[in-house]
């Protein structure tokens, strides 16, 4: 699941994890990392994750068919040292793995590759593009014939 260099996190996405993080509080937040031209862009969340006060089990059996950058949970106790389980896990998942705790702002993330080793990783302003519904779609299509 090994992915590309990656040269940091969009902000809007690492405010997403926070945000997700601290709305599950007391249990714990985990999902996956995806990249877009060497920046972390997207969370998922995969069905059947788990999540208590004390671990989050993300079953990976259940990826579809794509390549993940590494990890992303939570720790709500605020220590953002990686457990053993998390070292098992970092190794299966790739060389981007997050862990954010308490206060849940931008000082209280830490990324490690998968051997558990702390590595620097930059917030970077990304503009996004809108793909929403509206965008891809001619609304004349959708319009309904009334009399």
């Amino acid at each position: 699941m090994r992915t590309r260099k990656v040269r940091g996190i969009a902000r809007d996405t690492l405010q997403f994890i926070l945000e997700a993080s601290r709305s599950s509080l007391p249990v714990e937040f985990a999902g996956l990392l995806q990249v877009d031209k060497e920046i972390i862009t997207e969370v998922l969340i995969l069905p059947g994750t788990e999540s208590s006060r004390m671990s989050a089990l993300v079953r990976l059996y259940m990826l579809p068919n794509m390549q993940v950058a590494g990890s992303v949970h939570s720790h709500p106790s605020g220590d953002l040292r990686p457990s053993e389980p998390d070292l098992i896990f970092f190794s299966r998942t790739g060389d981007y793995n997050i862990i954010v705790g308490p206060p849940f702002d931008e000082q209280s993330f830490a990324c490690y590759d998968g051997a558990g080793r702390r590595r620097d990783l930059a917030i970077l302003d990304v503009e996004f593009k809108d793909d929403g519904f509206d965008d891809d779609f001619d609304d004349d299509e959708f319009k309904e014939d009334r009399p």
